[in-house]
């Protein structure tokens, strides 16, 4: 196929219509990059984000819209898929055998129209309003498109809130139960002075570790919760003999004074 003539044929058909725009034409040359790429043939896959970007159409409504409008107006056939892991079908054109032949000159169409305007003939006029018929529908054909779109469009994003509701919903539930597990996982002050007595440890131990953790809520680090309450007053009591323990070797450590004799003569040499 030559490339040369498709793309004259395209825009001798672009000249005569009123309907595209420039997105149109950039969203085509774009399409025709990937046939030209795939060496004329049909059909060809295409994905919409390389599309998008070698055409320069940043919005996919805008991008669904033009392609649906050269599918209408016959520039390609457009066969979307909704599988997100294949590309969608288009069918591209041959424009090269639909050249206009050169228009004659001036003097030769006069010959012509003098030699023919005496003989009968049996054609039938053309309708001029057809083409503004055909035109009319095109468009109305577009408006409902593009409505279809738009309401697409809101049953997308309505489907999204519902999803998003549905997630908040589901991690406030989770929340709650996670409350309701450590509620259910909380001491009472009775059970741990208890416990705290059974391991040897006085009452005022007890009540410290009771206090910190309901500070907290219950938090181990101030992040996880805790699942073993008899767990944590054990490393809580192991901490508790360590600082002791430190405690009662710095308080063990004396300072020692220099041994300097009363009477010192401080005249002498050192």
């Amino acid at each position: 196929m030559n490339y040369i003539k498709h793309l004259t044929g395209f825009f001798d058909k672009v000249i005569n219509d009123h309907t595209l725009n420039p997105t149109h034409i950039s969203l085509y040359i774009a399409l025709f990059q990937f046939w030209n790429c795939n060496r004329f043939r049909n059909p060809i896959s295409i994905s919409r984000d390389e599309v998008m970007r070698i055409s320069k159409i940043s919005s996919k409504a805008t991008y669904h819209k033009c392609l649906k409008n050269l599918h209408a107006l016959g520039y390609l056939r457009y066969e979307p898929s909704y599988n997100p892991y294949k590309g969608s079908m288009v069918y591209m054109f041959n424009f090269s055998e639909n050249l206009k032949p050169k228009k004659k000159s001036y003097n030769k169409q006069v010959k012509d129209k003098q030699q023919t305007s005496n003989l009968p003939t049996n054609e039938q006029a053309e309708v001029s309003y057809i083409n503004n018929t055909n035109n009319t529908n095109t468009i109305n054909k577009l408006k409902e498109e593009e409505q279809s779109q738009n309401s697409d469009l809101k049953n997308l994003e309505e489907v999204s809130k519902q999803k998003k509701l549905r997630q908040k919903n589901k991690s406030n539930e989770s929340y709650l139960e996670q409350g309701r597990e450590i509620s259910n996982k909380i001491p009472k002050v009775d059970e741990v002075i208890k416990y705290f007595q059974e391991q040897n440890f006085p009452e005022i131990e007890a009540n410290k570790f009771y206090n910190y953790f309901s500070s907290n809520g219950w938090l181990v680090g101030g992040k996880t919760p805790m699942k073993n309450w008899k767990a944590a007053a054990k490393n809580w009591m192991l901490n508790s003999l360590k600082y002791n323990q430190n405690n009662n070797s710095k308080t063990s450590i004396q300072p020692q004074n220099l041994n300097t004799s009363i009477d010192k003569d401080y005249s002498e040499p050192l």
